[in-house]
């Protein structure tokens, strides 16, 4: 009897052990799709952009509640050649689009955290800008429309203005596996990439900024804007220099950039492909011309 009693109890604690390697497994499982963003629907990823780049991004149509947001179309967004086979460009043209590019009013009738919109030639990047005053990473894991979105939107924090005239201004996106977001800064990791697109541009209100490439590199997991105090010359200095001769191992340098304390710079920043750390495309505005 007593010998069927402890057979009963360990059989009893054998399917409680295997339950349990199941349920972490499977917990293991879901958190490495989030991470990877494959869980993603193509629909919750249409949350994060206007209707009019909707179709040519994703190939398909914005929720119906969301449709009153429509914008002008803006170039279409396509894939970087995995060869040298790209448009080089030389000079950064003074206008892009014949019309004003963003319809403002609209976006910020939605949702006056946004404040600007990212455009970088040639990538998937072309988004809106948010930046929220109650919670600094609040678009972390949140759309342009403030719902729950894994993607989340591309973002500041309340440490810079809204205007892009702090010395340096730090935008931050993630590194989607589809290639969405921020994914696509990785392409300036590419030497021939990079040397043939050396512009991107922000839009606001009114106002169209144009900044000339001056690096992209593997870098720290250290908060820029918490670390360094840019309104010291001294420390804005080294970081002008650091980011001219950056410590990485794997970097793209534009040596034809000229830095100043008078220099407006702008950090777009992502995840690493692998491993801790972020990386950083780091640009210098060399053109502010007034829309309205």
């Amino acid at each position: 009897m007593k010998d069927n009693e402890k057979n009963s109890k360990k059989r009893g604690l054998i399917a409680v052990i295997i339950v349990l390697c199941l349920v972490i497994v499977c917990a293991a499982g879901y958190l490495v799709m989030r991470y990877l963003g494959v869980i993603e629907t193509k629909e919750d990823l249409l949350d994060t952009v206007p209707e009019s780049l909707a179709s040519d991004r994703n190939g398909g149509t914005i929720p119906p509640e969301k449709q009153d947001l429509t914008m002008p179309s803006l170039p279409p967004a396509t894939e970087a050649p995995t060869t040298a086979t790209v448009p080089t460009t030389t000079n950064p043209p003074t206008v892009i689009h014949e019309d004003e590019p963003v319809d403002f009013e609209g976006l910020m009738a939605i949702n006056d955290d946004v404040y600007s919109w990212i455009y970088v030639p040639d990538t998937n990047i072309s988004y809106p800008v948010a930046q929220s005053m109650l919670d600094d990473n609040f678009y972390l894991d949140h759309d342009v429309y403030k719902d729950y979105s894994f993607p989340g939107a591309i973002y500041s924090q309340s440490m810079n203005s809204r205007d892009y005239l702090d010395r340096v201004t730090v935008l931050y996106g993630h590194n989607m596996n589809n290639g969405s977001m921020f994914a696509n800064l990785h392409y300036f990791s590419d030497d021939s990439f990079f040397n043939t697109h050396r512009y991107f541009f922000v839009y606001t209100k009114d106002r169209t900024l144009t900044y000339e490439v001056v690096s992209a590199f593997d870098y720290d997991n250290k908060h820029i804007l918490n670390s360094y105090n840019f309104d010291d010359d001294k420390v804005f200095s080294e970081w002008l220099e650091f980011s001219k001769n950056p410590r990485s191992v794997y970097c793209n340098v534009n040596q034809d950039v000229s830095l100043d304390l008078n220099s407006k710079m702008l950090v777009l920043s992502t995840c690493m492909n692998g491993g801790d750390g972020r990386f950083l495309v780091q640009g210098v505005l060399v053109n502010d011309e007034r829309t309205q």
